[in-house]
């Protein structure tokens, strides 16, 4: 989609002509399964390496499009966030040395891109989730102006109808609305690619959907998102909700997201995955197409077929099937797109190498494995892997059996041979599995990050902790250091980077707040009970509308009058407030200057905080 000119489709005339486009695409597609046009040999691997753009407090930095241009690279694309951009690699021959050879162009691109980035003061990083973003961060404000973005967000708002509906709950929980699609934003992943024979093409597609789970489980690095503790590989979840186009009471309905993993093993050609994805889901965007497919193919050109990839480029299967024309000839691949971003170059290289490794070393026992599993189980690991990581119990050829055994008895080894099989360099098999058996024995990125995380946790507020994670993860990443040799961050470590201190990162986010009509006996022992000095009023708009302080109401247990009386009668109107982006100086010199010592933080006219002279 993102080499198109796309528009919105919704007259009667255009979308008529697109459908027209579009089965036109689906006849030619299977003229050339037919007649054996379809490239078979040989097959080559492929990457798509997203990754944010952090300014030097490690916050996303908005200015893709400058960074882009200076970069001026075709192998660097756009993403729908302005902190985000994307990395295309060569397609590379399937022998020997490819995955060194992918690591070694995707290293040299990333260092091109960081050298562009520093012009503008911008650093790069790797990771699923960026543990930084803020909910500001996924605001239409930040959306990439490029009309395909613009145009994408307002087809699947318009399809769904009503605000998206966030709801994801792992060790804490995560509750929000959002008016757009910028939520995908939060997401950076690393997606694969392998060319697929296509006459083996469904068997190795049911089987790439059967390791899913497996594989994923030992890859997780989404953990965080928006300081909360969430899933394994929360980007699962968060892309499942943030571009769904079912409006919330259809959830429960038949009706499939557009985000899924499937919901049965494939069966006949790979054209019956484009018409299953056709007939599920409605078209939401045009473009110009010159001609039609079946024409074009009947004259001696193989067509681009840009119709049917315009549809399945918004249809988001974890495994989505992708065809292309290379040098004058079609072929199919599977595009992997489960994978996150990070946490090194080294980890996702090898990450792709186990998916590979697996997905042509398919022993005989795994053979027509639809035959043999329960899709139910497969689609059930993946889900507990996004949860639970490589801690994950697993149903694998009808038996519970954990992640890391599975892995390390079974999975390994299969990869092993397959990569050893199709002539893949040992040295690079070794290397780069090793980093895989390295992490069951450490940790993976996801797990990296909750363990640091809560160790920062202990002396810092969220904020700081969040950005010292991040700014570690950046020193770690430059190295290119797998994680499993990572150190765990402890208790009182700071960044090695000048990071200026605001508001933000001493205020309290999980404060008490009464309302105006509350007994003022109950909130005295609120305060004697929490130890707390300073107690907000807001409204039912989450506005703050007052304030008291222990001074306030201080002895009124003995006062019978006072006792009956309510947070109105008390509370102080005239609130001096701060912003949650103001400078600790700055929040020092207002309390100082209305010799204060408590400050309500204030982000777009709602109480996010509060800073006191003791938490300066």
């Amino acid at each position: 989609m993102g080499s198109l000119d796309v528009s919105v489709l919704n007259k009667k005339k255009d979308k008529a002509h697109y459908i027209h486009q579009l089965l036109k695409d689906i006849e030619a597609l299977d003229m050339m399964i037919d007649q054996n046009l379809i490239e078979k040999t040989p097959i080559r691997i492929g990457a798509e390496q997203e990754f944010c753009l952090v300014d030097h407090e490690f916050m996303p930095q908005k200015n893709s499009l400058q960074v882009l241009e200076t970069i001026n690279d075709e192998h660097f694309t756009t993403e729908i966030g302005q902190y985000n951009l994307e990395i295309n690699s060569d397609p590379i021959l399937f022998d020997k040395d490819c995955f060194s050879k992918l690591h070694k162009q995707l290293k040299e691109l990333l260092e091109k891109a960081k050298t562009a980035a520093a012009e503008h003061d911008t650093r790069i990083c790797l990771t699923g989730v960026l543990p930084t973003l803020r909910i500001p961060h996924v605001s239409e404000d930040y959306m990439t102006k490029i009309k395909r973005y613009a145009v994408l967000n307002e087809a699947i708002k318009d399809s769904r109808g009503q605000d998206f509906y966030i709801h994801i709950k792992g060790v804490d929980e995560l509750n929000f609305l959002s008016d757009s699609v910028m939520l995908e934003a939060c997401n950076t992943s690393f997606q694969t690619h392998l060319q697929v024979n296509p006459d083996n093409f469904i068997d190795t597609y049911n089987w790439a959907q059967a390791i899913s789970g497996p594989v994923l489980s030992v890859c997780t690095n989404s953990p965080l998102l928006f300081g909360k503790e969430l899933w394994a590989e929360t980007r699962i979840a968060l892309f499942n909700q943030s571009v769904d186009t079912r409006a919330n009471s259809f959830v429960l309905n038949e009706k499939q997201s557009r985000v899924s993993f499937g919901t049965h093993w494939e069966k006949g050609t790979v054209s019956s995955i484009f018409k299953d994805n056709i007939s599920k889901f409605r078209s939401l965007l045009t473009s110009e197409f010159e001609g039609n497919s079946v024409d074009v193919l009947k004259s001696g050109t193989i067509p681009k077929l840009k119709a049917l990839n315009l549809h399945n480029g918004t249809v988001y299967r974890w495994n989505r099937v992708c065809y292309g024309v290379g040098d004058g000839k079609p072929h199919l691949r599977i595009e992997c797109r489960y994978l996150p971003s990070g946490p090194t170059l080294t980890d996702e290289i090898a990450n792709m190498m186990f998916w590979v490794g697996l997905v042509v070393g398919q022993s005989k026992e795994y053979e027509k494995i639809q035959d043999k599993m329960d899709f139910r189980d497969v689609r059930s690991n993946f889900y507990k892997a996004c949860r639970y990581g490589v801690e994950s119990i697993l149903t694998w050829n009808g038996k519970k059996i954990a992640a890391k055994d599975l892995i390390l008895d079974e999975l390994l080894p299969m990869a092993y041979r397959g990569l050893y099989k199709a002539g893949i360099s040992p040295k690079d098999v070794e290397h780069y599995l090793t980093i895989i058996e390295n992490r069951l024995k450490s940790w993976t990125g996801s797990e990296w990050m909750v363990k640091s995380y809560r160790n920062l946790q202990k002396s810092k507020k969220s904020f700081e902790a969040l950005q010292v994670l991040t700014s570690y993860m950046y020193e770690k990443q430059e190295h290119d250091y797998p994680v499993d040799s990572w150190t765990l961050l402890e208790e009182g470590m700071m960044s090695h980077f000048n990071i200026k201190r605001i508001v933000k990162h001493n205020m309290n986010a999980k404060i008490f707040s009464v309302g105006e009509k509350d007994s003022l006996e109950l909130v005295l022992h609120i305060m004697q009970w929490n130890n707390i000095h300073h107690i907000p009023v807001i409204n039912n708009q989450k506005e703050i509308i007052g304030i008291l302080s222990w001074k306030d109401i201080q002895g009124v247990e003995n006062d019978e009058l006072l006792v009956k009386q309510t947070v109105k009668d008390l509370m102080k109107t005239t609130i001096i407030t701060v912003r949650p982006d103001q400078t600790i100086k700055e929040a020092k010199d207002l309390m100082k200057l209305n010799n204060i010592s408590c400050l309500p933080v204030i982000y777009k006219g709602k109480l996010v905080g509060i800073i006191t002279s003791n938490d300066i």
